[in-house]
C-alpha cells in the first residue's frame, strides 16, 4: 500500500475558522465522508449482532429451564413412585392420612409446585389443596387420549398441559404397580411454566445491561477507528480518494524504470508492472516477504538491506539493473525504502553467452570423470541425473530399455522403459518413481526422441503429445542414450517454472551428455550380462535343495559377490547307513571360469563319495585329480582351491572330518559353548605329494557344525583372527539369546552381523543340527561263523521287523540277510556281524574283517552258485560295499511300504 499525503486548500479569504472539535464531529457524522459511512455501518452491524445475541440468550435460557423444569418433575414423580411403603398405603384403609403429609413435605423439599397421587379410579389421594383430596380427576380430552393409554401400559409419561384459562404446566406422569404387576395408581409431579419462565425473567435485566455495556463499548471503539480513518483520509470522500488513487496509480505504472517499496520487515508493499518484467514477479506479490518471491539470494538480500545505493549494477536473470534506493522515512512517509530499477539486457546477454559456454565445459568436464566411475548399470544412471543437476536442469530421470536392464541388447522399436534413476526438486510426486514402469508412447516426446534417436524439446513435459521445437517455454529435454546406432534409453532434463526455458543450445548440449553416458551404460550393461550368465552357471551348479537326511537338519546361505562371481560352493550328499556328507570348497578366482572348475570339483566329489571312501581317501583322490586336470590343461588352473569334507554317522554320532588347506569348521555344543576343534591339516588341492588325514570327533545330541568359507571372515577391514573371533562371538550371542536355534537361525544371524550388503567376495555357509538314531530303531547281532546260525538270526531279525511293523517286507528281508550273511560266513573273516536300521527306509548292513567283496554277476544255468547277489541286486533297492579300517561291510537298502515318521534324539 502507498502512503498518500493529501493536502487540503487553504481557506477562502474572510471565511470564519471553525473550531477543529465542532469540525472533525461533524465529518465523522456526515455520510458523505468515507469514516463517516464507514461509521455509521460499523454502528449498526455491532447494534444488529447485540440484539441477535441477546434474543439468543433468552430463548437459550427458556428452553435449558424447561428441560430442567422435566428433569426435575421426572425425578421427583418417579422416586416418590418407586418409594418403601406406598403400595402399602394405597391398600391401605386411609391412604390420605398417610400419603398427604408425605407428598406435602417432597414438595416443600424440591421445586415442584405439586405431587398428587391417583388411585386406578383417579380419585386425587393428595393435593396441594387440601378441599381437592378425595375429588375424582377429570382429565382433558388429550390427556385422555394421548397420556392415559402409555400409563396403563405401565410407562412413565412427561408433557404438557394448558387449561381455558392459559394455564400451562410441565407434569410427568408415573404408574405404580404391586409386587404381582397390579396396577394400584398414578404419582403426578407439575411445575407451572410461568414459575419457568421466571426463572428466565431474572436473567433479562442482566442480559440487557450487558448488551448496552457492549454495544456502548463498540460505538467508542468505532468511533475511534473511524476518527483515526478520518486523519488519514483527511475527511476526503470515496470520489476525491479514488480520483487521487487513479492518478497515481497510473503515473506509478506509465514510467519505464521499476519501482518498488519495501517495508521494514521485509515485505514487499509496491511494485509497479516494470519491476514485475524485471524481476520475474509472479501476481499477488504485495505484502509477501521478499524471501518468498523466489528471487535469487543476492536480489533478495540486496532488496532487503539499508544501504543507500545510487545506480549500483546488480545481475538479476538475465538481465543486468542499475538500482537506486532510499528510505522514505525523512519525506513523510512511513519506515521503508523506495527501489528503482533500471534495465541493462545488452551488456548482460553477452556476459551470460560467456558464462554458459564455461558452463557447458565445466559439465563436460565433470560427465567424463564422474559418469561410469562403476559397472553397475543403476549407479551409472544415477551418476548421470547427479552430475546433470544444478547447473543444467532441476529435475533429471533416466530411463532404460526392459532388455538393457537384464544386460541384453535391445531389438526393434520396443517403448517400454523401465526408470532407473530420479533426482532434483519435487522429485517425491514424479511419476513413476525409481522402478516403476512407463512407455514411450508415439506422437509425445519421449516416443519421437525414441523413434528420431536425437534430443527434442517439449513445452508440455516428457508426456504431453505437443509440438517440439525450440519456441519459447520448452522446459523438458528428452535426450537418447544411444550407442552403435542403439537406443539404450531416455534422459530426461525439466527445468522448474522459475527457471530459464531449454533453448536450441541446451539440445545440443543435452545430445553430447546423453551420448558420453550411453556409452557407459552399454559397458555396465555388458557387465550385467556376462556376470548375470556367472551367477546363473555358478547357482545352475550348486544345490538347490538340500536332500533330508536322517538325525540332522541342514541348512545353508550362498551369496555371490557383488563385484565377480567366485568359486565358493558346498554339498550335502546322501551316503549308505543314513550317513551324510558336508562338503564346503573355495575355488581360486572370480568368474565364470571359477564357476566351471566348481562345478567339475563338485561333480567329482559327489563321485568319489559315492565309493563310500573316508574323508582323507576322498580328498587324496580329488587331490589327484586336480593335478592331472592342470597337467593336462583341459580347463581353468584351480590348485589352490580348498575344501573340507565331514561325514556323520546318526547311530554313533561319529563325524569323520578332513580338509584340504580350508578353515576349521565351528563346533558349537548343546550347552551353547563355541570352538574351533583341532582338525589335521593338510595343503590345498593340487599341491600334490603331501597325504591327508581323517579326525574323528564324537557329536552330542543338538550339537551344531558350522562350515564356511573364508568370504565370511576375512575381507578388507578384517584379516582372518579378527573374523574368527567375530564369528565365535556371534555364535555365542545367538545361542545365548535363543538356545534353541536351528540351522536357519544360525545362517540368518551370521549373514547379518557378518556380511556387508554388497560383500566383496562370495560366501557359502552350511549349518547342521545333529541328533541320533533313536535305540529303538535299530538293532545288531553278532553271528557266529557257523552256517546254522543263519536261521536264528532270520527269526531274530523278523521279531525286530514285526515290532517295527514291516511285515510286508520281512519276506525280503529274510532273503537278503540269509545271502549276505551266508557269504560273510562262507567266504569273510569272523567276526561277522548283522545291522538293521530303520528310518526312512530300511538298511541291512552284514560286515567281516576280510578286505574281499562281492561282485554282481550273471551265473551260467550250471553253475552251483553265483546267484545270491543278484538276488540281493533285484530285492533291493540299492546296495553296495563299504571298507573300514577292520574290514568291509555289505549294505543294502529297501523302501518302506508306506512313508515312516523319521525319529532321531536331538537336543
Amino acid at each position: 500500500m502507498v502512503r498518500l499525503r493529501l493536502r487540503h486548500p487553504a481557506p477562502r479569504d474572510g471565511a470564519p475558522a471553525q473550531p477543529r472539535d465542532a469540525t472533525g464531529m461533524r465529518s465523522l457524522l456526515s455520510v458523505r465522508s468515507l469514516a463517516g459511512r464507514i461509521f455509521l455501518v460499523q454502528l449498526v452491524i455491532v447494534l444488529l449482532l447485540v440484539v441477535g445475541a441477546v434474543t439468543a440468550m433468552v430463548l437459550q435460557a427458556k428452553s435449558s429451564a424447561e428441560s430442567d423444569a422435566r428433569r426435575v418433575t421426572r425425578s421427583v414423580a418417579e422416586s416418590f413412585a418407586h418409594g418403601p411403603g406406598l403400595v402399602q398405603a394405597l391398600d391401605g384403609p386411609d391412604p390420605s392420612a398417610v400419603l398427604q403429609p408425605e407428598t406435602e413435605a417432597v414438595r416443600q423439599a424440591t421445586a415442584v409446585d405439586s405431587l398428587v397421587v391417583f388411585n386406578t379410579s383417579y380419585v386425587q389421594l393428595t393435593s396441594p389443596y387440601p378441599s381437592y383430596v378425595g375429588r375424582p380427576y377429570a382429565p382433558p380430552a388429550s390427556v385422555a387420549r394421548d397420556i392415559l393409554p402409555q400409563l396403563r401400559a405401565g410407562r412413565t409419561v412427561t408433557f404438557e398441559q394448558s387449561d381455558q384459562a392459559g394455564y400451562r404446566s410441565i407434569t410427568t406422569a408415573v404408574p405404580v404397580f404391586a409386587p404381582d404387576g397390579t396396577p394400584k395408581g398414578v404419582v403426578a409431579a407439575n411445575i407451572t411454566v410461568g414459575r419457568v419462565n421466571s426463572v428466565v425473567g431474572t436473567h433479562i435485566p442482566i442480559l440487557l445491561a450487558a448488551a448496552g455495556a457492549a454495544l456502548a463499548l463498540a460505538a467508542v471503539g468505532t468511533a475511534l477507528a473511524a476518527r483515526r480513518l478520518q486523519r488519514e483520509t483527511r475527511g476526503l470522500g470515496p470520489t476525491e480518494l479514488a480520483r487521487m488513487y487513479d492518478h497515481h496509480n497510473a503515473v506509478l505504472h506509465a514510467v519505464r524504470e521499476g519501482v518498488l517499496i519495501v517495508g521494514e520487515d521485509g515485505r514487499l508493499l509496491l511494485a509497479n508492472d516494470e519491476a514485475r518484467r524485471l524481476l520475474d514477479l509472479p501476481p499477488g506479490t504485495e505484502l509477501r516477504p521478499i524471501a518468498e518471491l523466489g528471487l535469487d539470494p543476492a536480489t533478495a538480500a540486496l532488496l532487503t538491506s539499508d544501504a543507500d545505493l545510487t545506480d549500483a549494477i546488480h545481475p538479476a536473470g538475465d538481465r543486468l539493473l542499475a538500482v537506486s534506493k532510499r528510505p522514505t522515512a525523512p519525506y513523510g512517509g512511513r519506515p521503508s525504502r523506495v527501489v528503482t530499477l533500471r534495465d541493462s539486457t545488452e551488456l548482460h546477454d553477452l556476459t551470460s553467452r560467456v558464462a554458459a559456454a564455461g558452463q557447458r565445459q565445466r559439465l563436460l568436464h565433470e560427465a567424463g570423470m564422474r559418469i561410469g566411475r562403476t559397472l553397475d548399470i543403476t549407479r551409472t544412471c544415477e551418476d548421470l541425473a547427479e552430475v546433470a543437476l544444478g547447473g543444467f536442469a532441476d529435475t533429471v530421470a533416466v530411463d532404460l530399455r526392459e532388455p538393457v536392464t537384464r544386460g541384453e541388447e535391445p531389438e526393434g522399436a520396443d517403448p517400454r522403459l523401465r526408470r532407473m534413476a530420479l533426482s532434483g526438486a519435487g522429485h517425491e510426486e514424479a511419476s513413476p518413481q525409481v522402478g516403476g514402469a512407463l512407455t514411450a508412447a508415439e506422437g509425445t516426446a519421449r516416443g519421437r526422441s525414441l523413434a528420431l534417436g536425437r534430443a527434442v524439446l517439449a513445452r508440455d513435459g516428457p508426456d504431453g503429445n505437443g509440438p517440439g521445437g525450440d519456441g519459447p517455454g520448452s522446459r523438458a529435454v528428452v535426450a537418447p542414450l544411444s550407442v552403435r546406432g542403439v537406443v539404450l534409453g531416455l534422459v530426461e532434463f525439466r527445468r522448474s517454472p522459475t527457471s530459464e526455458p531449454f533453448g536450441q543450445d541446451d539440445l545440443v548440449l543435452a545430445e553430447e551428455l546423453a551420448a558420453r553416458a550411453a556409452v557407459s551404460v552399454d559397458n555396465a550393461r555388458r557387465y550385467a550380462r556376462e556376470h548375470g550368465l556367472a551367477v546363473a552357471l555358478q547357482r545352475s551348479l550348486l544345490p538347490r535343495t538340500l536332500p533330508r537326511r536322517t538325525a540332522l537338519e541342514v541348512a545353508y546361505r550362498y551369496l555371490p559377490a557383488h563385484a565377480g562371481v567366485g568359486g565358493d560352493w558346498f554339498d550335502v550328499i546322501a551316503l549308505p547307513g543314513f550317513r551324510t556328507a558336508l562338503v564346503v570348497g573355495d575355488v581360486v578366482g572370480h568368474g565364470i571360469n571359477a564357476a566351471v572348475a566348481m562345478g567339475r570339483l563338485r561333480t567329482t566329489i559327489r563321485n568319489f563319495s559315492a565309493l563310500d571312501l573316508p574323508p582323507a581317501e576322498v580328498l587324496g583322490r580329488l587331490d589327484e585329480l586336480v593335478v592331472q586336470f592342470d597337467e593336462e590343461g583341459t580347463g581353468p588352473e584351480i590348485a589352490g582351491s580348498t575344501c573340507v569334507y565331514a561325514v556323520y554317522d546318526p547311530v554313533s554320532g561319529d563325524c569323520s572330518v578332513a580338509r584340504a588347506g580350508h578353515l576349521r569348521p565351528a563346533l558349537i555344543t548343546p550347552d551353547g559353548a563355541v570352538e574351533y576343534p583341532r582338525i589335521a591339516l593338510s595343503p590345498p588341492l593340487g599341491v600334490g605329494g603331501h597325504p591327508f588325514e581323517t579326525t574323528e570327533l564324537r557329536l552330542a545330541p543338538g550339537s551344531r557344525l558350522v562350515l564356511f568359507t573364508d568370504g565370511l571372515v576375512e575381507s578388507r577391514a578384517r584379516d582372518i583372527g579378527e573374523g574368527l573371533t567375530q564369528l565365535r562371538t556371534v555364535l555365542t550371542a545367538s545361542m545365548a539369546q535363543e538356545p534353541a536355534s536351528g540351522p536357519e537361525q544360525l545362517c540368518e544371524a551370521v549373514t547379518r552381523a557378518m556380511l556387508p550388503p554388497h560383500p566383496a567376495d562370495d560366501v557359502a555357509l552350511l549349518v547342521a543340527r545333529t541328533g541320533l538314531l533313536s535305540a529303538d530303531r535299530w538293532a545288531s547281532w553278532e553271528v557266529p561263523a557257523d552256517p546254522s546260525a543263519v536261521a536264528p538270526l532270520r527269526s531274530a531279525c523278523l521279531r525286530r521287523l514285526a515290532e517295527w511293523g514291516l511285515e510286508e517286507i520281512g519276506f525280503g528281508t529274510e532273503l537278503i540277510l540269509s545271502e549276505l550273511v551266508t557269504n560273510a560266513i562262507r567266504y569273510g573273516t569272523p567276526p561277522v556281524r548283522v545291522r538293521l536300521l530303520y528310518d526312512t527306509s530300511l538298511v541291512c548292513e552284514v560286515s567281516d574283517a576280510s578286505s574281499t567283496a562281492p561282485h554282481l554277476r550273471w551265473a551260467a544255468t550250471t553253475d552251483e552258485g553265483g546267484r545270491g547277489i543278484f538276488l540281493v541286486a533285484q530285492l533291493a533297492h540299492r546296495w553296495g560295499t563299504r571298507y573300514t579300517a577292520d574290514g568291509k561291510v555289505i549294505w543294502s537298502e529297501q523302501l518302506l511300504p508306506d512313508a515312516a515318521p523319521t525319529a532321531f534324539d536331538a537336543d
